[in-house]
């Protein structure tokens, strides 16, 4: 078997333990930038996608004649031409790792810096200015999670360890699952009511699409800050910005956007009381190694004639 690792933009699949079992059974080649023209992938039997760099579709897939199975890494296959690939009896394969530490850790990060000012109060001494703003702490807070998944529960134990409380949200949730992972379930809209800190960590689906919409945003307290490190489409971006312009919320710390990139002159990025990052969420050392296990297990599963989960 031929093996492609495509999008390697930080060079660390060939450091992985994973990689190295798979060079013994399979050629593999890694790509560290975008591979181009599509005939460069000619010849191989398999690709290990990483989340969603390359947009497979449907003419992508007819000039891959080869390819007999992808390894998508990741819970997602919204960039997947998915009926092509059946279409052409490509095996889409989830891949997908455990929980990200790293998405949970940066919502907290996020909030800390949102809260604290960091970003502006950074710029400010660089300026030469040397300012004295009072900000809130974590401490005693409440901390809102919306959709207490694996993630979500990570974010729930160090808000926890800040001695937060904490409330959680998601459409199948129970009060026992709530309480094993620390937290009180509410209603999302009593959550938004209640909370100091909303963290996003829903997947996005159709029913969460625009889920903080304008009239949920505006249920939240005029002292609240807002992170997502989900997926941007979730809350309403729109509602967003004019809620932050109108200081109708204290702040925001977002990591996920409608669009991505962000473009440039963006509305989010001329506002003060809102912390950017580029969808760094996930692309950590722990993560990476997660992926590459997952995408290796994947195709050394598949290479020994055996089942293997598939997006469908």
């Amino acid at each position: 078997m031929r093996v492609a690792v495509l999008d390697d933009i930080h060079h660390v699949y060939d450091r992985t333990p994973a990689i190295r079992r798979l060079r013994e059974r399979a050629d593999v080649r890694i790509f560290i930038a975008p591979f181009g023209d599509p005939s460069s992938l000619r010849g191989f039997d398999a690709l290990i996608a990483n989340r969603e760099r390359t947009r497979f579709t449907r003419e992508l897939l007819e000039q891959l004649p080869d390819v007999r199975i992808i390894a998508q890494t990741g819970n997602h296959a919204h960039h997947i031409d998915l009926a092509a690939a059946r279409e052409r009896g490509i095996v889409v394969a989830r891949a997908s790792a455990g929980y990200s530490v790293g998405a949970a850790e940066l919502a907290i990060g996020l909030a800390i810096a949102a809260m604290r000012g960091i970003a502006a109060n950074d710029a400010a001494l660089r300026r030469g200015e040397w300012p004295a703003p009072s900000t809130p702490v974590l401490h005693a807070k409440t901390l809102g999670i919306v959709g207490l998944g694996r993630i979500g529960q990570h974010v729930a134990k160090v808000g926890i360890a800040f001695g937060m409380r904490v409330l959680a949200w998601s459409p199948r949730l129970t009060d026992a699952a709530a309480a094993a992972a620390g937290a009180e379930r509410r209603e999302l809209d009593d959550l938004l009511r209640e909370a100091d800190v909303v963290s996003i960590h829903a997947s996005l689906t159709a029913e969460s699409r625009g889920l903080v919409d304008s009239r949920r945003i505006g249920l939240m307290k005029p002292t609240a800050f807002l992170v997502n490190t989900a997926r941007g489409p979730i809350v309403d971006e729109a509602a967003l910005v004019a809620a932050l312009k109108e200081k109708r919320i204290a702040g925001a710390g977002l990591d996920v956007f409608d669009r991505e990139p962000l473009p440039a002159g963006h509305p989010l990025t001329t506002l003060s009381n809102v912390v950017l990052s580029p969808h760094i969420g996930w692309p950590t050392d722990e993560g990476y190694q997660q992926f590459a296990e997952a995408a290796c297990a994947v195709l050394l599963g598949y290479l020994d004639g055996r089942d293997v989960p598939r997006f469908t």
